[in-house]
């Protein structure tokens, strides 16, 4: 069986110094490559292809000879990049093969055709010889002994290919796994044993022949004409009730499935559009209810500087339903956040959910560590995640740049917050107006607000 070798750029040791690459927005290139590798590999292997993974801590010297040592006659190899340039306006992708050679090329054409088809929104900067590299030679292209690529699937530093890397992941792994599929079997002149043909929808669930049928009603109204289904015990609905919910998800990474000539969206995917998601056994009923019905105004219930509504069991509570462990670590969070919050004047119920976000729920995945005391992924003077001496001291930090970006009051205590004075003041008195401004995901502020709605939930108040 032929053999595809995967290669996340960056993230191990050179001379002695852990290379991580490219660092922006609280990310590293590392980070960001090994995440979407990790969506390729299994939808590679979906589809009967051998994939192997080069360790994420060798080398680049290490990882050539670690696919040169397994490699065998018919194997390929990609490693993926992203790219950082001081012009922000820089962006794209680019696939780059060793010069001079023309079947080379148009492998690599074909690999950059494949993603920028899957992702029609990034451009395309064309395949290019290694030798027009920053470096003028790229090692793995030249030294690794399968046919070799190195692709730059985006710039970092370009708020537009950012967005769309971090917010399209699943996208970018399809369309360089249509790729890799096909130069595989070009290169090997065969074919897994399963299909490679594409599903319309390659990251649904497998479809059995059947699957048990469930009812939908919308804001408590009688039960939807269309019925929806479960599948590994999730709900889905058909996806033209987006529309009728004010969901609007072309280019959203929702999980779809095609069953019986109807595609389905999975429904706790629409949390963060405001939707909420609730079930009735008895009835076997998914139970939709929009924002618009829960009487949600905007300057009541997404007023930054405002006072919170529910109490610190609500908030254990809502935080342990979603991860019993949450507070092993900090105990006292939900006192800390109505003390710190109160005094400034800023709605405790958002700053909470607002760390529930930003820590998935105190889980910390990626580069944020518990032991920064960083709740919202503040960065330090220099760029870098800042760390701060206690609990207290970072939830007060979060709540002096939430002060910053929704007020121009001074602060009550003494200023902690690393960057509280980069900020214009008073530029987003409203939670949505914190997307692209405290993150680059232009979702940023709806999934705030759907925490804050289950949190009010919870609590009762909804």
């Amino acid at each position: 069986m032929s053999q595809i070798f995967i290669s996340a750029g960056h993230g191990g040791l050179e001379n002695g110094v852990r290379d991580v690459g490219a660092t922006i927005a609280g990310t590293t290139e590392a980070q960001e490559m090994i995440a979407l590798r990790d969506l390729i590999l299994p939808e590679l292997r979906s589809r009967g292809y051998e994939v192997l993974s080069v360790p994420d801590d060798l080398s680049a010297s290490q990882s050539i000879a670690w696919i040169n040592a397994r490699a065998k006659s018919g194997s390929v190899a990609l490693e993926i990049h992203a790219e950082k340039f001081s012009n922000q306006a820089t962006r794209g992708a680019t696939v780059y093969y060793i010069a001079n050679n023309r079947e080379r090329r148009k492998q690599a054409e074909l690999i950059l055709l494949s993603l920028i088809k899957q992702v029609p929104t990034l451009p395309s900067r064309g395949v290019r010889p290694d030798t027009s590299s920053g470096n003028g030679r790229l090692q793995f292209v030249r030294q690794t002994l399968p046919p070799a690529l190195l692709a730059e699937i985006a710039y970092l530093t370009n708020a537009n290919d950012f967005a769309l890397l971090t917010q399209r992941r699943r996208d970018f792994a399809i369309g360089l796994a249509n790729g890799l599929a096909a130069w595989s079997d070009i290169v090997s002149g065969t074919k897994p044993s399963r299909p490679t043909v594409p599903d319309p929808t390659p990251s649904s669930p497998t479809v059995p022949d059947d699957y048990p049928r469930i009812n939908i009603s919308i804001n408590g109204g009688e039960p939807y004409a269309e019925q929806g289904i479960i599948i590994k015990g999730n709900a889905y609905l058909p996806i033209d009730l987006a529309d009728r919910l004010g969901v609007a998800i072309t280019g959203q990474e929702i999980s779809r499935v095609r069953y019986r000539g109807i595609v389905y969206i999975k429904a706790v995917d629409l949390k963060p559009f405001r939707v909420s998601v609730g079930w009735d056994a008895a009835s076997r009923t998914l139970k939709l209810t929009t924002a618009a019905a829960l009487n949600i105004c905007p300057g009541t219930i997404d007023l930054i500087m405002s006072h919170g509504s529910t109490t610190e069991f609500h908030l254990t509570l809502f935080l342990r339903a979603e991860n019993e462990k949450a507070l092993e670590l900090f105990p006292n969070l939900p006192a800390l956040y109505r003390e710190e919050a109160t005094i400034e004047g800023v709605d405790y119920d958002i700053a909470f959910c607002q760390m529930c976000v930003e820590t998935d729920f105190l889980r910390f995945a990626g580069p944020l560590r518990p032991e920064q005391n960083n709740f919202a992924r503040l960065a330090n003077g220099s760029g870098n995640l800042a760390r701060f001496d206690s609990a207290q001291l970072g939830v007060r930090a979060q709540i002096q740049h939430l002060k910053a970006y929704a007020s121009t009051e001074p602060l009550v205590r003494p200023q902690v917050d690393p960057r509280f004075e980069f900020v214009k003041r008073g530029v987003a008195p409203f939670v949505g107006q914190l997307s692209g401004l405290w993150s680059a995901d232009p979702l940023y502020g709806q999934k705030i607000l759907a925490r804050l709605e289950n949190l009010y939930k919870v609590a009762g108040i909804l």
